[in-house]
């Protein structure tokens, strides 16, 4: 793991992500932090959220055909990406069963393999309750 030093900015920008369950893009936590470090740069924010992913503290996720997005959780875990709105969103699935399944995709491709990211296509939950809504059926519990 990579040793770094804790600048206030990257406490900062560290903190929010964790805040968040939208997985932001860079310019959208630097808006964000922005209320609590008004001179920060989103240069700044660039560096710190690259730094923090090569040190395995937060993901990058490097979606197709869109911009990076960033996860304040590291854990293994799945995403599904919204083909209608865009929204990523977590997958819940039992944390030792995705460790499992990562270590055994991992396997595939032995040493070379430098971290796997596992993105569902699908609808999201705001998604599907707005269809469900305009058909005027009852949502389901989450």
């Amino acid at each position: 793991m990579v040793k770094m030093s804790n600048t206030i900015q990257r406490r900062v920008i560290l903190e929010e992500l964790r805040k968040l369950k939208n997985h932001p893009s860079a310019e959208v936590l630097f808006q964000i932090v922005r209320m609590r470090l008004p001179r920060i740069s989103l240069g700044t924010v660039y560096r710190n959220l690259n730094q923090l992913s090569d040190a395995g503290i937060i993901l990058k996720l490097d979606s197709v055909s869109s911009q990076k997005r960033f996860d304040g959780n590291p854990e293994p875990h799945f995403h599904l990406k919204c083909s209608r709105c865009g929204a990523i969103e977590d997958v819940c699935v039992d944390s030792d069963r995705a460790r499992r399944l990562f270590a055994e995709l991992e396997s595939f491709v032995h040493d070379r393999v430098q971290g796997v990211q596992v993105e569902f296509s699908g609808i999201c939950c705001d998604c599907e309750e707005k269809a469900r809504a305009e058909q005027g059926i009852i949502p389901r519990d989450r």
